[in-house]
């Protein structure tokens, strides 16, 4: 059977709902004699890409499969003119069925729970972020840890220097180990505490998409209540801790927030205008959220979402998004949808975000685990603008250069993304940020902090971008 699920993410994601694209005959047992060979599965993927890919005409009329060992790099292949003109860049590609409906649903996934970063000099790795319930927060790395070495055991303890050095980026990604349950990693750390050697082991764990920490929270400023949030990935989970935290401060008569997406790499498009409706109490039923629209001939599944108050929603007078290099997709949906209302009053701050306008629909081949991610649809706001693959600097009407600080925990005033938003919301100048800032793929080096990428991420990386 094959379902389409639409998404919008920084490199994967689904919206749950499904269309059905033809066949309700159950498939068979994954052989290779019925259907999952190589060969079978790269006709089935190029046949797919064919009907459904949003630049059709960017397609080779004939690629042979021949040259190719992998599924992924014969997708690679087949789009690779689109991602030449930067409008799929390693957004088509093959995942888990099983993998990603486990994300999806509960946030799901393997591993030390931490979101590293590189610094400018691509040598020192620091934890940006480290989950809650997660076995690398409870080995007491948190946000601002430098990772000094690793290794599978003390004795074979390698510096992060040496290794990039040596082996590049990617050895990094080889160093820490499979995303599997059961992986142990020896690590040598820096921070407050000094310096010391722990171990830590990856296992199963639910991401919280809010942090029970620092996830949301009213900041006093000035004599002004301030709401923050801090949204990590649009997921379904995400639902219950916004409409809570927005319950708050609608009870306490919030007017000014801050949306603070600055790794949030995508996801549902249901979540993202569920966020929406939450801050749109001042939006009336007739006015349009998003425009998702495919190709030509696709038109019959085009969609207009306009908002939907809830009970909790707030009316916010103006909106600082904290965004970077690692902000995609629903992240940049949600903020170009209220540049038509509140204009100079809704400010991206930071950097430059990741530039997708683009999401992929979900096509599934149950018999061999395959779910094909496939670019087929573009997203716009009530001006119908969406053609920010360049990312949102040139495109929203107010913006604030900061830097993302590790030094002090997200949400913190003194962190300086969190203090620029605070000073954006209370009407202080600022430097505004160039379309230069930050405008490159997340596999190539933010001019600030790189988050460190797989470079065949899974579901949880590629929503979660730097998560490990």
């Amino acid at each position: 059977m094959l379902a389409m699920a639409v998404m919008l993410s920084g490199c994967g994601g689904s919206d749950e709902g499904t269309i059905s694209t033809g066949g309700s005959t159950p498939a068979p047992a994954p052989t290779a004699s019925t259907g999952c060979s190589l060969r079978e599965r790269q006709d089935w993927a190029a046949a797919q890409i064919r009907e459904w890919y949003l630049f059709p005409d960017t397609l080779p009329a004939t690629l042979s499969t021949a040259s190719y060992t992998t599924v992924d790099d014969y997708i690679d292949a087949l789009t690779a003119t689109a991602r030449a003109q930067r409008k799929d860049r390693f957004f088509t590609y093959l995942t888990s069925i099983k993998e990603e409906n486990a994300y999806y649903n509960a946030g799901s996934s393997a591993g030390f729970g931490i979101r590293f970063a590189l610094d400018q000099s691509g040598q020192r790795l620091f934890s940006a972020e480290s989950f809650e319930g997660a076995p690398g927060l409870a080995a007491g790395i948190d946000r601002g840890t430098e990772i000094l070495a690793i290794g599978t055991t003390s004795a074979t303890l390698r510096t992060v220097s040496a290794i990039v050095a040596a082996e590049g980026t990617a050895g990094l990604t080889t160093a820490l180990g499979p995303d599997t349950a059961g992986t142990a990693r020896v690590m040598q750390i820096n921070d407050a505490a000094g310096t010391r050697t722990v171990t830590v082991t990856k296992t199963d764990f639910s991401l919280l998409p809010v942090s029970s920490r620092y996830g949301a929270k009213i900041i006093q400023d000035g004599g002004q209540s301030v709401g923050y949030i801090n949204l990590r990935t649009f997921i379904k989970t995400a639902e219950p801790a916004l409409k809570t935290a927005f319950a708050d401060f609608r009870a306490k008569g919030v007017t000014k927030v801050i949306i603070d997406l600055r790794y949030n790499g995508g996801g549902l498009i249901e979540t993202a205008e569920y966020l929406g409706d939450l801050l749109g109490a001042a939006r009336s039923t007739s006015e349009v959220f998003d425009y998702v629209t495919f190709r030509t001939e696709k038109a019959s599944n085009n969609t207009t979402r306009f908002f939907a108050p809830q009970p909790e929603s707030i009316a916010p007078t103006r909106i600082a998004f904290i965004g970077t290099g690692g902000t995609a997709s629903a992240s940049e949906l949600v903020i170009n949808a209220f540049t038509p209302y509140l204009h100079t009053n809704a400010g991206l701050i930071g950097t430059n975000t990741y530039g997708k306008p683009v999401g992929q629909i979900a096509l599934d081949r149950e018999a061999c685990d395959d779910r094909l991610r496939v670019v087929a649809l573009a997203t716009q706001n009530a001006a119908r603008s969406g053609d920010y693959y360049d990312g949102l600097a040139t495109k929203v009407e107010a913006s604030c250069q900061a830097s993302d600080d590790i030094g002090y925990q997200l949400g913190d005033p003194l962190e300086s993304s969190t203090r620029q938003a605070l000073n954006f919301l209370a009407g202080r100048s600022c430097t505004p940020i160039t379309g230069a800032a930050n405008a490159r793929s997340l596999r190539t080096a933010d001019t600030r902090r790189d988050l460190l990428m797989s470079d065949r991420p899974g579901t949880a990386q590629r929503e979660v971008p730097g998560l490990f």
